[in-house]
């Protein structure tokens, strides 16, 4: 099982530099609470590292990642098609293949509409998202905790 990086992007687009907006563009987090699943990698963490101040990432669980699922909406046919195209029979199915690495989550576009979207945090944000999460604010790395604030979010 290879580790998997939930991001999720936190902040707007407004006043940030180009070359920020083309490396969200890149991760494909265009609009704020859009969120997508990558595998670790050093080329995504130095992307994560450039854009850090926009969006917060972590270690995605299997529960979040189950939690994730439930949010795919297909494209154009019904999920159970969208489904049996990947050679997966339910969505339990498609979550252990991805995180036995059969399948890669960021590539199931041409099955379903990415990036997802959330909703803002129940509850709302504990710190300011002008701060970074060690701070006790809410952007940056924040490992397994990434699960409790996508379970708020879906």
């Amino acid at each position: 099982m290879e580790n998997l990086m939930l991001i999720i992007r936190l902040r707007g687009s407004a006043g940030s530099p180009w070359f920020i907006e083309e490396a969200l563009e890149t991760l494909r987090l265009k609009r704020v609470f859009n969120a997508m699943v990558y595998p670790d990698s050093s080329s995504l963490r130095g992307m994560l590292i450039k854009v850090q101040p926009y969006v917060t990432w972590g270690e995605v669980s299997e529960e979040g990642l189950s939690n994730l699922l439930k949010r795919l909406k297909p494209k154009g046919k019904s999920m159970e098609e969208a489904l049996k195209s990947l050679g997966a029979s339910d969505l339990d199915s498609l979550r252990v293949s991805i995180l036995e690495g059969k399948l890669a989550f960021h590539k199931l576009d041409e099955e379903f509409k990415l990036p997802l979207t959330l909703h803002p945090p129940r509850g709302g944000f504990k710190g300011s998202v002008k701060k970074p999460f060690k701070d006790e604010g809410e952007f940056g790395y924040r490992g397994q905790k990434i699960n409790e604030l996508l379970k708020r979010m879906v």
